[in-house]
């Protein structure tokens, strides 16, 4: 049976309790049966508001339910635009962190009223204190950047046949996760450059996974390569596919290509994958505890000695090749 709105069974209740309240027993029955069938109402709590003949609604909020005041929303903000504006149910997960680290280091001092408040907080009720400031910023969601997904399809499909014999500089460049069996957490991961015509490789570490820290960590990559970086071809990962990555091959002339996505078919792709595995880097055994931040120094030394016996290693490659 449809249930009826708030408003028509205030309506009803007002129409209807005069009668029941002049009725005799059997007529109040009746009226009491169709007044609960109509409304869905238990019986009870059907009969009291008959008794009561008129139904009363508080308009507006209720009075002594504002416990987080300007104090708190002053505060949020400062902690909503430090996380790059993320939303509610992400934001408070990480206010205990956010809060201390940021009182540790000066940039937030909190009364214990405020703070308690704070740390007391909803995700609901964050978004709720973030309405109008998200209004003024003009943005309602975090970022108005293109999607990844556009920016995939700008960039063209290479396969492994399509390469043409290309000379030195032409690289796949790959993210190698240091998470062990479980990828759960914070790891580190490796930047791994590895040259279509030569095989030569080079590899650093990056301690999180962020498209500003992937081209500081590639600038200094091309630094140590013996030639100039030509062309960069990737996978359809995030990490790459993004403006900061775009920009950056552009202003540095370089030639953007990605994988076809593992619904596509992809002809030749056995011989990359090979050629890959054949580089150094992809040799050697994993070091262990090299996933924590502790473990990047052991990854840089152990990358740089690799790149002294490089050339040798590469020769050996093609040999076994």
């Amino acid at each position: 049976m449809r249930r009826i709105s708030m408003a028509a069974r205030d309506e009803l209740v007002a129409a209807i309790a005069g009668r029941y309240a002049q009725g005799d027993r059997a007529e109040r029955g009746r009226i009491l049966d169709e007044f609960a069938a109509v409304t869905g109402f238990h019986r009870k709590h059907a009969m009291r508001l008959l008794r009561a003949g008129q139904v009363t609604r508080r308009c507006g909020p209720r009075p002594g339910r504002r416990i987080y005041d300007e104090a708190v929303r002053e505060a949020l903000i400062v902690i909503w635009e430090a996380s790059d504006r993320i939303c509610g149910k992400r934001l408070r997960p990480l206010l205990p962190i956010l809060v201390e680290a940021m009182e540790r280091h000066g940039h937030l001092q909190l009364v214990p009223e405020v703070r308690t408040r704070l740390l007391a907080i909803s995700a609901a009720t964050i978004d709720r204190a973030l309405r109008d400031i998200r209004q003024q910023a003009g943005t309602a969601t975090r970022r108005r950047s293109a999607p990844s997904a556009a920016i995939r399809r700008s960039v063209p499909v290479r396969t492994f046949d399509g390469w043409n014999d290309p000379s030195p500089g032409f690289v796949e460049a790959d993210l190698v996760a240091h998470s062990g069996p479980v990828a759960r957490g914070s790891f580190v991961q490796t930047l791994v450059l590895t040259d279509i015509a030569t095989g030569w490789t080079e590899c650093a570490p990056l301690l999180v996974r962020e498209q500003r820290l992937l081209t500081e960590v590639l600038s200094e990559l091309r630094k140590l390569l013996p030639f100039p970086l030509l062309g960069l071809d990737t996978d359809n990962d995030s990490v790459f596919m993004n403006e900061t990555v775009r920009d950056y091959r552009k202003q540095a002339g370089i030639e953007f290509t990605r994988w076809p996505s593992l619904s596509q078919e992809r002809p030749g792709v056995g011989g990359a994958e090979e050629w890959r595995s054949r580089a150094p880097h992809h040799r050697l055994s994993p070091l262990r505890g090299s996933g924590s931040r502790g473990g990047t120094g052991a990854l840089v030394r152990r990358d740089a000695l690799v790149r002294e016996f490089l050339p040798t290693l590469v020769q050996a490659g093609r040999k076994d090749a």
